[in-house]
């Protein structure tokens, strides 16, 4: 349970700054958390694909934060179409 709360916390965190970064402000908190779990998956995916994976935990919530950002710009693509 407790590592349910911290993947849901790291999230909110992490949707909160990509909202911040691409948009200026966030998504609230159910989106934020949305935006920062999927967009961790994201990030370990692409962090898989070129072979830039980290094994420490700023490493790790680095690369949740870009693969949130990635997330963010493609929703703002999607949205202007």
């Amino acid at each position: 349970m407790e590592n349910l709360v911290w993947f849901l916390l790291i999230g909110l965190v992490v949707g909160w700054l990509a909202g911040l970064i691409m948009k200026g402000r966030g998504f609230g908190i159910f989106g934020d958390i949305v935006v920062g779990v999927v967009g961790a998956m994201l990030g370990g995916w692409l962090a898989g694909v070129t072979g830039l994976v980290s094994y420490s935990a700023l490493g790790g919530f680095v690369t949740a934060l870009i693969g949130a950002v990635v997330l963010v710009g493609l929703i703002g693509l999607v949205q202007r179409a």
